[in-house]
């Protein structure tokens, strides 16, 4: 074991040396002897997005949070080294988030990640929870507590997505509203920090690095396992999918549905502008729909809506989910006869993304650019936002979901790393209805080539700055901005505040510098 780790911090060691030479000299991986612990791949460079491609010098394969430690330590220490770092999940970035261009990308999924369930005690005191490693994916995290009658209680709506990696950003779904994102569910963290601490911390033990890292864009400290909170698992849902043709009615109830959280467990809601967006966001949901719309008219297009809405059907004695949306259905005002429902299973509901992707694979449109834009805006201003998002679209072409569906603001902790839209206030108090907007386009180079993929990227930034400076008060999810001078505008007056976290966890800069947020500082200017 001590022979082991001494190989390992010579193998790194070299690495870094090799990093500062003026040649940028990488050894081969069979250089470093049986550990195999570094080697090179053009995987890194490449994420979701296909938009940005930094290539690193170097990727880490670690099989301990040790081995990452010891890394950032090495940096930490060195005065000579400009050597960033960036952890790698599932590489579900957009805009190269988890690159280090001619830096040291980390993959997580490298880490041995056994899934270990905590059920509360017999006497339904305590909790029950599961801890996990920060590159495990949320899909089998599902798995594994299926099999003890359990889940996490928030979600992502595509699994394939890493545990480290959706907490470092927020991870939200139609579960929101009712428990919050992600980063409201998670009871402790192990967390390695810049400088290469490796710290366990919750609500009550560090509970600094712990807010910090939760939402903080990777930006303090790498994910290497969580403890996630587990509820009782549903066997059935009731999966429901009413349409709309006018905004107004469409967003009104949606609020009347997050405003029954104990009838209602998830929500979600889709800007309908063509044929090809309904067939598409209808692939996985199980039943034909008897929806004929016109989209085209004389003067202009039509725009449809859908609202999508789920009932958790335990399938205990004396409980109906089915009385319960017949309960819920006839207080909302969809279109007549427009409204559809299907029984599945839990799993197969929370994994209904999955049969999307393999429907684009299968047609070659996964693997292709997605400038995806995702902003957060208040509900006062979501009226205006879908105009100016219209405005700035072509209806009749657009590839892609549009998601637009609401969160309450209480449900999300202050302390995180996660800047929410500024709450205004008016005669009723502060407004605590927050929509999430996802424009998930995707840019099929048959049809849009490079000129087509970089108008639709300037159409995004215009959207962007239009809503953050204007009425609408919007901020964007997932961000990805130009310039400090953007990220100061991003954060807002929380930005002293993660200012301040950053210089205490990663004072070099050395993590994430895909985010472009600050710049790698050299240990002699400290």
């Amino acid at each position: 074991m001590e022979f082991a780790l001494f190989c390992t911090k010579v193998n790194i060691l070299i690495l870094i040396l090799a990093l500062c030479s003026p040649c940028k000299f990488i050894q081969s991986p069979m250089d470093f002897g049986p550990s195999n612990l570094l080697e090179t791949k053009s995987s890194a460079s490449l994420d979701f997005g296909r938009i940005v491609f930094n290539s690193p010098s170097a990727v880490l394969r670690p099989q301990s949070p040790r081995d990452i430690s010891l890394l950032l330590t090495f940096l930490s220490a060195s005065s000579f080294s400009k050597v960033t770092i960036a952890a790698r999940g599932a590489g579900h970035s957009i805009y190269g988030q988890a690159q280090a261009l001619d830096g040291i990308v980390i993959e997580m999924d490298s880490i041995p990640s056994d899934i270990y369930i905590h059920k509360k005690r017999d006497d339904g005191s305590g909790f029950s929870y599961a801890d996990v490693g920060g590159g495990a994916l949320w899909v089998e995290l599902l798995e594994e507590s299926l099999k003890h009658g359990l889940a996490p209680r928030s979600w992502t709506d595509y699994l394939y997505l890493s545990i480290g990696g959706t907490l470092s950003n927020g991870g939200i779904s139609g579960q929101t509203f009712k428990y919050g994102p992600q980063i409201s569910n998670v009871l402790q963290l192990d967390v390695v920090t810049g400088k290469g601490d490796l710290i366990t911390c919750s609500p009550t033990s560090s509970s600094e690095l712990f807010y910090a890292v939760l939402g903080g864009l990777g930006q303090f400290g790498i994910i290497t396992r969580a403890r996630i909170l587990l509820q009782d698992a549903p066997q059935k849902v009731k999966w429901i999918r009413a349409f709309y043709d006018d905004f107004d009615t469409f967003t009104g109830d949606q609020e009347l549905l997050v405003s029954m959280p104990e009838l209602v467990d998830y929500v979600e809601g889709f800007i309908v502008p063509n044929e090809q967006s309904l067939l598409s966001t209808s692939v996985a949901f199980p039943v034909h729909l008897g929806f004929m719309p016109e989209f085209h008219h004389v003067s202009s297009a039509k725009v449809y809506y859908c609202i999508e809405f789920a009932v958790h059907d335990f399938q205990a004695e004396g409980t109906s989910a089915e009385q319960v949306v017949e309960k819920i259905s006839k207080q909302m005002s969809y279109m007549p006869s427009l409204m559809y429902s299907v029984e599945v299973s839990y799993f197969d509901f929370l994994n209904r993304v999955r049969m999307e992707e393999m429907n684009l694979r299968s047609r070659g449109l996964w693997e292709i650019p997605h400038p995806w834009l995702n902003m957060f805006v208040p509900k006062s201003g979501i009226k205006e936002f879908k105009d100016l998002l219209l405005e700035n679209i072509s209806p009749n072409d657009f590839e892609g979901p549009i998601l637009i569906y609401p969160l309450l603001r209480d449900k999300w902790d202050a302390n995180t790393s996660v800047p929410l839209p500024d709450a205004p206030t008016g005669g009723d108090g502060v407004e605590q209805v927050v929509y999430i907007v996802g424009m998930l386009r995707s840019a099929n180079p048959a049809s849009c080539a490079a000129g087509c993929l970089d108008d639709i990227l300037r159409r995004n930034r215009r959207i962007a700055e239009a809503a953050s400076a204007g009425r609408i008060g919007g901020k964007q999810y997932l961000a990805h901005h130009p310039s400090l001078l953007h990220w100061r505008d991003h954060f807002g007056r929380h930005w002293n505040r993660f200012a301040a976290r950053k210089n205490l966890f990663d004072p070099l800069g050395v993590l994430a510098p895909g985010q472009g947020i600050f710049p790698r500082v050299h240990a002699s200017t400290l």
